[in-house]
Order: structure tokens, then sequence, then C-alpha cells
């Protein structure tokens, strides 16, 4: 009869590394879960042919205007009528985005990722407000849209429009910045706080720094952005170059955001022929290479941008 080896066979140390919960989640593991979220989500949308995005930031507390009018009929007290005024306001923004991201999916080439390559997808923080507004607006016109959630100790839920199998979750903030910014075409700011202005300033400091290449930034509501950032200020302290100024634009409706993408030429940055044979070999996407640069441009813009700068991929 043989020796008895349970303790043997039921210590930690004989669990397969993938199976030890505690391994996997100790310190020395950090820079593995790091680079976990970056392939799981990368494999994802390269089977799902998203080969660029339009990313869409704003306010999680941005209310539906339906939800804002209910709001309003239920406040009793001064200051719940003063705080449901103000989100009735601020609904129109919600309204503004789901038309932006409606216009975007139809003419920028979101539907076209069951043929090949989807270009100009909607992709958001996942979450309430602005971001369920643009994931809904691509929903309604029938296109994917991508949702990066990320956990918070105040647990973020996902909205219900952002494609299901598009719809993931960030532990590490880098990583979901990150995944943000490496397809992104173009980029369209709604009103918001401390984390729309964080992402925000993160996207125009690697187009001020070179490090991304150049891509439109429009800022939803000129009002709003002129009152909260002295964009002046910062260029007569010499904090910014003139230069710096042409980073972004100002829009206040769907329409005139999409003329200025267009005007600005949005690119569409197709994947390296690695990703296209990678993808091809995992699923159906054959994405086309529309030029020699691996560029195109949607709508007609003589200021075609260069596309020399280093890339955040």
């Amino acid at each position: 009869m043989g020796s008895d080896n349970r303790a043997q066979r039921q210590s930690r140390s004989f669990l397969l590394a993938v199976d030890d919960d505690e391994f996997l989640l100790c310190d020395e593991m950090r820079a593995l879960r790091f680079a976990m979220e970056y392939a799981k989500a990368e494999r994802v949308l390269r089977k799902a042919c998203i080969c660029s995005t339009v990313v869409v930031f704003g306010s999680a507390r941005t209310l539906p205007p339906e939800d804002a009018e209910r709001q309003l009929i239920s406040a009793r007290t001064p200051e719940e009528k003063i705080a449901a005024l103000q989100q009735q306001r601020s609904s129109a923004y919600y309204e503004k985005a789901r038309a932006f991201a409606q216009i975007v999916s139809l003419r920028g080439g979101a539907l076209r990722a069951s043929e090949g390559c989807g270009e100009n997808v909607i992709a958001t923080g996942g979450g309430p407000g602005i971001m369920e507004a643009a994931n809904r607006g691509a929903s309604d016109v029938g296109a994917p849209s991508v949702g990066f959630n990320i956990t918070l100790p105040a647990e973020q839920q996902p909205n219900a429009y952002s494609t299901p199998e598009l719809t993931f979750r960030f532990h590490y903030f880098a990583m979901r910045k990150m995944h943000l910014a490496m397809r992104a075409n173009a980029l369209a700011v709604f009103p918001g706080g401390f984390g729309t202005l964080d992402e925000l300033f993160e996207i125009l400091t690697l187009l001020q720094t070179r490090k991304a290449p150049p891509l439109p930034v429009v800022l939803f509501g000129r009002e709003y952005w002129t009152t909260i950032i002295n964009f002046g200020a910062l260029l007569a302290e010499g904090a910014i170059s003139p230069g710096d100024k042409k980073l972004f634009h100002f829009a206040d409706e769907p329409e005139e955001a999409w003329e200025i993408l267009s005007r600005e030429g949005l690119n569409a940055h197709l994947p390296s022929e690695a990703m296209r044979s990678t993808a091809r070999g995992q699923s159906n996407c054959d994405a086309k290479i529309h030029a020699e640069d691996n560029h195109t441009i949607v709508g007609s813009s003589a200021n075609a941008l260069p596309s020399t700068v280093e890339t955040v991929r």
C-alpha cells in the first residue's frame, strides 16, 4: 500500500499556477495582471474587427431627459428643486451625445465591422450618463459600440447599451486609458467632472507631446468649457503655446461636431498586417487596406493629418 500523500496534494504549492488565486493576486504578479488586462481586451477587439474608434467622454451623472423630468416632478425642498432643474438643463447633453453617436455610427464605418473592419466605432467608459447616451445612440442604429468599464469602490455597473461582447471591465485605470486611446480616431468630450477632465487632459497631453497621432478633439458646450477652464489665461501665463489651442475645437450640436471631424480629416487608423492576420485567423474578419499608409479619410478634406508621429500602440 502506497504512502499517504494527501498533505502534498492538498498543499497550495501543488496547485497549478493558473489555479492559484492567492498567487495570481499577489503583489509580485501585478505586472502579469496588468499585461492580461491588455491582452484580453485586445484579443476580443481584434476578433470583433474593431479597427478604430471615436471616443466619447462626459459626466456619469447626466440623466436622460425622462429621468430628469421625473426627478423635477418629485422634488419637494428648494434644494431638491434647484438640483433637479440643473439636471434637467444637463439632460440636453444626454440627447446630444446620443444623436452624435448615431451620426458617427451611420457615417463613420462602424456598421462595416461584420464585413471586415469596423471603423470609428463608438467607445466609452461603459457606465451611466453621457457614456450610456453614446452607447445608446450606436445601439439605436444597429451599430456595435465598446464599453471600457472600471472597478470602483462604489461599484460601476455597465450600461445596457454597449455591445455585450464588447463590454469590458478593468482594475487598472492606466490600462483602461490605454485601450481608450490606442484605437481612437477622434475624441468627443461632453461636460463632466474630475474623471472627464482627467481623460481629456490625458489625450491633449499625448497630442501636445506627439506621443499620439494627430486626431480631432471636439468639446461639446463652448460656454461650459470656457467657463470652467480659462484657456486664455493658460496661454497668457505661458503654460501652453499658441498652437496648443488648435488641438481642440468647440461644438454645440451633433451635426456641427461631425462637420468638424470631417473637415479635420477623420482618419481610420487601420491595424497592422500582424493584427489583420491574427483577426483573419480567429474570425471572418478581413480588414482591408484602404491606402498605402494604412489610413483613409472619412469625408473630403484637404487637411489630411500626417501619420508620422509615434502612436500609443
